[in-house]
This record gives C-alpha cells, structure tokens and sequence, in this order.
C-alpha cells in the first residue's frame, strides 16, 4: 500500500514538474531519496497517534482490595449515630467517542482538500495561465511558491496528524477545550479550500 501511494507520488512530482529548472534548496529535499523517508515518517506518525489513540481505551481498573467483601472472617455490627455521605463518582467518558472521531475526519478531511486544491496554483503555471492564480501566495512559506504533489500531502499529514494529537491531549488532561485544535484545523482548512476554488480554479 505505502509502495503504491509512494509510486503515485512520485509520477504526480515527474508530470508536474517545471519545464525550468528549480534553484531552491527545498526542491532539491523533494526531489531525492528523502521525501519517500519524509512521507514514511509521516505516515508512521499519524498511524502511532491512532494507535495510541485506540490502546488508550483501557478496561476499568480492578478494585480496592478494602472493597472486597470477606465471607470467612468474624463479623463485628458496629453501630452509630453519625452516618458517612455517599459519593456517587461520574463515569469517566472514554477519550476516543464518536464525536471525537467525526472531529478528527472532519478536520484530516479538510486539510487534505486544502492541499489538493493548493495544487491548482501550480498546475496554472505550468499551463501558462494568465489572469488567474499560478503562484502560492497565501501559504508559500508551507507549500512553497510553486507547490509540488509531495510537500502539499506532507504538510497536510503533519498538520493532520498535529491537530489530532493536540485534541487528543488536552482531552486526556480533561480541558474543555480539547476540540479547539480540531475546529480551529477545519475552519482555517476549508477558508483555503474555499479561496483556491474561487481564485485558482
């Protein structure tokens, strides 16, 4: 599979390239050996994030010993007047529900058609276009001014697999703001959409 999606890349990179050559150091990075070992490291880190994610769902803690009762030893009544208040604890909500899920697509979702559409710019340039976009503008400093098939799916999976993890995080520590980093991704992600549609399509 990751053979596979690698190849993609790879002839998506080889049809999209500059009839110019590029002087820039990063398209130098993209284009050797590295960017396979970049999109593994990726790939790997969003796989361990979901996986942490999914072993976190542990089974409830066995109980206190001083809760056991004991049937073979002597039973001493002791009575008195004050009575003990009961604590009724909450039951703990798993990390990992469906709404956490449908978040964490929503956001993966969005980013990812951020990076496909950003990729519109460059298929302007190298078609010649005139009058509408043919360069990054908004996010050149992430996907560089002419943004290649590789570097707009490494950042969508680092930014991706950043959000999940941050949303994740802040809910294990019990924030109530823990899907701050998963709107926040999605609504950032689909204004670009949405500016790529509208300017470079």
């Amino acid at each position: 599979m990751l053979g596979s999606v690698l190849a993609y890349l790879r002839a998506m990179s080889y049809r999209n390239e500059s009839p110019v050559p590029e002087s820039s150091a990063f398209a130098l990075i993209v284009d050797s050996p590295n960017l396979a070992r970049l999109v593994k490291s990726a790939l790997h880190i969003t796989l361990a994030v979901l996986a942490l994610a999914t072993i976190s769902m542990a089974a409830e803690l066995p109980e206190a010993p001083s809760s056991v009762v004991r049937t073979g030893g002597a039973v001493i009544e002791v009575t008195g007047s004050a009575q003990e208040p009961i604590i009724v604890a909450n039951p703990e909500t798993k990390l990992v529900d469906k709404t956490f899920v449908s978040l964490a697509v929503i956001s993966t979702g969005s980013t990812f058609a951020d990076s496909y559409t950003t990729l519109f710019a460059r298929q302007n340039w190298l078609a010649g276009k005139k009058g509408v976009c043919n360069v990054e503008v908004q996010s050149a400093y992430l996907y560089g001014t002419h943004p290649t098939v590789g570097r707009t799916y490494v950042v969508a999976s680092v930014k991706s697999a950043g959000s999940v993890f941050m949303a994740y995080y802040l809910r294990k520590h019990h924030s109530k703001f823990w899907s701050f980093p998963l709107i926040a991704n999605s609504v950032m992600s689909l204004q670009g959409v949405g500016q790529n549609m509208a300017t470079c399509n």
